[in-house]
C-alpha cells in the first residue's frame, strides 16, 4: 500500500518541464545512436538528462523533507566538473590522440588557426549586447572554441549558470560540423577558389622536434595566457607521452582506455545541469542561436583571412583550408577535404587541413586562457 502511495505522489509530482526534458534527452540519444552525431557525449548526456528529471530522482543531491539526500551524478559534478578535473584528464587523452608533424612541417599554419577564433570574441561582444553579464557572455562565447573541454573549463571557471545549455550547444554544434561548415565555405568562396591546388611537401620533422614543441608551447603559454596552462599544459603532456617513445603503453591507455572513461562520466554528469527549473528558458534558446553565430564567425574568419593572404601572396592558397582552422579535430579537416575532392577528385588538401586543424586545437585554448585572463572572476 505505501508504494502505491509513494508512486502516486511521485506521479503528481510530475512536471510538465521534466516531460520536455524527456523529451530532450530522447531526441539526443536519437541524434546520438541514430544519427550517430558524437554519440560517446549525447548518449550519455541523453539518458542523464532523463535520469535527473525523474520526480524526486535519487540520482541528485536535494532536500527531502529535512534531510538533504546527496545523489551520485551531483557528487560526480562537483568531483570532476565543479574542479575541472574531467576536462583537464580528458585533454591528457586528446593530447595522445594529436599527430602536430604536418603543423611542424608547415609552421605558417599556425595563423589560419588563430584566424578562425574570430567567432569567439565576435560571440562575447554579441552576447553582452543582448544583455548578458560579462562572465556568463564569456562563458557562451568560448563554445565557438569547438572544444568541449574548454567550453567546460571556462563556463565553470566563471561559475556561470547556463552551464548545462553552453555544453549542450558546445558539443552538438561540434557534431554538426559536416553540416554547418558547407554552406558557409561555398558562401564566402568561387569555384575557381575551391578548386585551387596546393602541392603538400612532407618535411622531415625529427622526434627532437616533436619532444621539444609541446615543451616550449606550455612555456610559451604560460607568459602569454597563464590562466590557461592547465589546460594547454595537460594537452601537451598527453602529446608529450605520444612522442617521446618510452611510455608507449600510457599513450595507448590515455587515448582509449582514460579518453573513453572520462569521456563516459563526463557526459552523465553534465546532465545534473539539465534539471528543468535551469534548462527551460528562453535564454536557453538563445544561447543556442549565439553559440551557431560562433560557429558561422568561426569558419568564415579562417576563409576570410586565407582570401586576405591570396591577394598578396604569390603561390595562392586553396581558401577552403582556413575553415579548418577551428578546433573540431579531426572533423572540420576531413569536411573541408572533402569539399575539394567535390570540386576537384585530385586535389588532396588533407595533409594542409590536418595540420591547420591540430593549430586550431591549441589556440582555442589559448584563446579560452585569455578570455579567462581578460575578465575578472
Amino acid at each position: 500500500m505505501e508504494g502505491l502511495l509513494s508512486l502516486f505522489s511521485n506521479i503528481t509530482n510530475l512536471d510538465y518541464k521534466q516531460v520536455i526534458m524527456w523529451v530532450i534527452g530522447a531526441v539526443l540519444i536519437y541524434l546520438a545512436i541514430k544519427r550517430k552525431m558524437e554519440p560517446t557525449l549525447l548518449l550519455p548526456i541523453g539518458f542523464g538528462t532523463i535520469l535527473v528529471n525523474l520526480p524526486m530522482s535519487g540520482a541528485i543531491t536535494q532536500m527531502v523533507g529535512d534531510i538533504l539526500q546527496e545523489g551520485p551524478i551531483s557528487i560526480l559534478f562537483e568531483s570532476g566538473i565543479a574542479n575541472e578535473l574531467f576536462p583537464l584528464l580528458l585533454f591528457v587523452g586528446i593530447g595522445a590522440m594529436i599527430d602536430f608533424g604536418p603543423l611542424l612541417s608547415n609552421p605558417k599554419l599556425m595563423i589560419f588557426g588563430a584566424a578562425a577564433q574570430f567567432g569567439i570574441f565576435f560571440t562575447l561582444s554579441l552576447a553582452s549586447l543582448f544583455g548578458f553579464e560579462l562572465r556568463d557572455a564569456a562563458s557562451i562565447a568560448i563554445i565557438g572554441a569547438a572544444d568541449g573541454p574548454t567550453s567546460i573549463f571556462v563556463a565553470n571557471y566563471f561559475g556561470t549558470k547556463y552551464i548545462g545549455a553552453i555544453i549542450v550547444a558546445a558539443y552538438s554544434y561540434m557534431a554538426l560540423v559536416p553540416i554547418v561548415q558547407p554552406p558557409i565555405i561555398k558562401l564566402l568562396t568561387t569555384k575557381k577558389e575551391r578548386q585551387i591546388r596546393m602541392e603538400y611537401t612532407s618535411g622531415n620533422v625529427s622526434k627532437t622536434a616533436k619532444i621539444i614543441f609541446p615543451i616550449f608551447v606550455t612555456i610559451l603559454t604560460g607568459l602569454v595566457a597563464p590562466n590557461a596552462v592547465a589546460l594547454i599544459g595537460f594537452l601537451m603532456f598527453g602529446n608529450l607521452i605520444r612522442e617521446c617513445g618510452v611510455l608507449d603503453s600510457l599513450s595507448e591507455t590515455a587515448q582509449s582506455d582514460l579518453a573513453n572513461l572520462i569521456t563516459l562520466f563526463l557526459g552523465i554528469t553534465i546532465a545534473e545541469k539539465m534539471q528543468a527549473d535551469a534548462f527551460l528558458n528562453p535564454q536557453t534558446l538563445l544561447i543556442l542561436f549565439l553559440g551557431l553565430i560562433a560557429f558561422i564567425f568561426d569558419t568564415a574568419g579562417g576563409v576570410l583571412f586565407a582570401k586576405l593572404i591570396n591577394i598578396f601572396a604569390k603561390t595562392k592558397i586553396n581558401p577552403m583550408i582556413g575553415a579548418a582552422g577551428i578546433s573540431a579535430f579531426p572533423m572540420s579537416a576531413r569536411v573541408v577535404h572533402k569539399l575539394g575532392l567535390e570540386e576537384d577528385s585530385s586535389n588532396f588538401l588533407l595533409a594542409h587541413t590536418i595540420g591547420i586543424n591540430v593549430s586550431g586545437q591549441i589556440a582555442s585554448v589559448i584563446a579560452g586562457g585569455l578570455i579567462l585572463n581578460l575578465i575578472a572572476r
